[in-house]
């Protein structure tokens, strides 16, 4: 998983906006982080890079239960990046389904769809945590 730059550059990118979500965040960010960190972890253990083809079903459960987690806190929570970080996991979701309808789209396809609705998830929850921090700060409370 970590054979790219690119791929260490991501990660590095997702400790930092985790770390900062723990560390400046209300509890909505802390648990989509939590969320998020857990969600990359199991993914990392379940996938399985020799397979080309054909749905990852370990992956693909560990992703629709990443969307439960999105979609609870989007439904619980009264701030707007739950729901953006829903839509863009939906994305991932989806493109897990599109492998089990057997269309075979290139794997490259597949993974590019995965890694950008990641970072968007990143962007939506770093955005969620400067608005928390922000908000925290006009109140005094900080």
């Amino acid at each position: 998983m970590f054979d790219t730059i690119y791929s260490q550059i991501g990660a590095a990118v997702g400790v930092v906006v985790v770390a900062f979500a723990f560390l400046k965040g209300d509890e909505p960010e802390r648990v989509g982080a939590g969320a998020y960190a857990l969600g990359s972890l199991a993914a990392l253990l379940i996938q399985d890079d020799s397979q080309l083809y054909g749905p990852q079903w370990g992956l693909m459960i560990v992703e629709t239960v990443l969307l439960a987690a999105y979609v609870a806190l989007a439904w619980k929570s009264r701030r707007s990046w739950p729901v953006w970080a829903s839509g863009l996991q939906s994305l991932v979701v989806m493109s897990h389904l599109l492998t089990t309808t057997d269309v075979r789209p290139p794997i490259a396809a597949f993974y590019a769809v995965i890694n950008l609705a990641s970072y968007g998830i990143l962007l939506v929850l770093a955005l969620g945590v400067l608005q928390a921090w922000r908000d925290r700060r006009t109140l005094g409370l900080e």
